[in-house]
């Protein structure tokens, strides 16, 4: 619950209700992600099921981008940083999030997930030079507290 709470928190201030089509969405990528995640607990090779899974997919992106390509400028820069950032940020990603997700419990995991948009926030105060605001710090804080408590290991009795 602190976790979820921290979350809330992190994102509230910005959150605007998405539309009804948006909702879906987000919740079929939701879970698509799950699915995505507990396939992956059974990969023997994170790399090669990773690389796998790209390389299924590149049929669905070639129809999307030819349907939205009347409405939007596909430029060969664009499709190489597109590639570079998919290739890095997701790819590799992927790869260690397959070889992570195989030594966690199906809690542990789903859990650690809530960690993200935190990662996210700090990659953007690191990197790009946004600045926390004493918000974001306590409900980063608290997300990844809630996070800690549910993987910390539990005493025997």
């Amino acid at each position: 619950m602190l976790a979820v709470a921290g979350l809330v928190g992190l994102l509230a201030p910005g959150a605007a209700m998405p539309s009804r089509l948006g909702a879906v969405l987000m919740s079929g990528a939701g879970v698509a992600w799950g699915v995505y995640s507990l396939r992956g607990r059974d990969a023997p090779d994170p790399l090669a099921a990773t690389a796998g899974n790209f390389v299924r997919c590149l049929p669905l992106v070639l129809v999307l981008t030819a349907w939205a390509s009347p409405a939007v400028s596909v430029t060969a820069e664009g499709v190489a940083w597109a590639m570079i950032s998919g290739t890095l940020a997701s790819g590799l990603g992927d790869v260690a999030w397959y070889a992570a997700v195989s030594r966690l419990a199906t809690t542990t995991a789903a859990v650690a997930q809530l960690s993200v948009p935190v990662l996210a926030t700090v990659a953007g105060v690191v990197l790009l030079g946004e600045s926390w605001t004493p918000g974001q710090l306590a409900a980063g804080t608290a997300t990844l507290a809630g996070v800690a408590l549910v993987a910390a290991p539990r005493p025997s009795r």
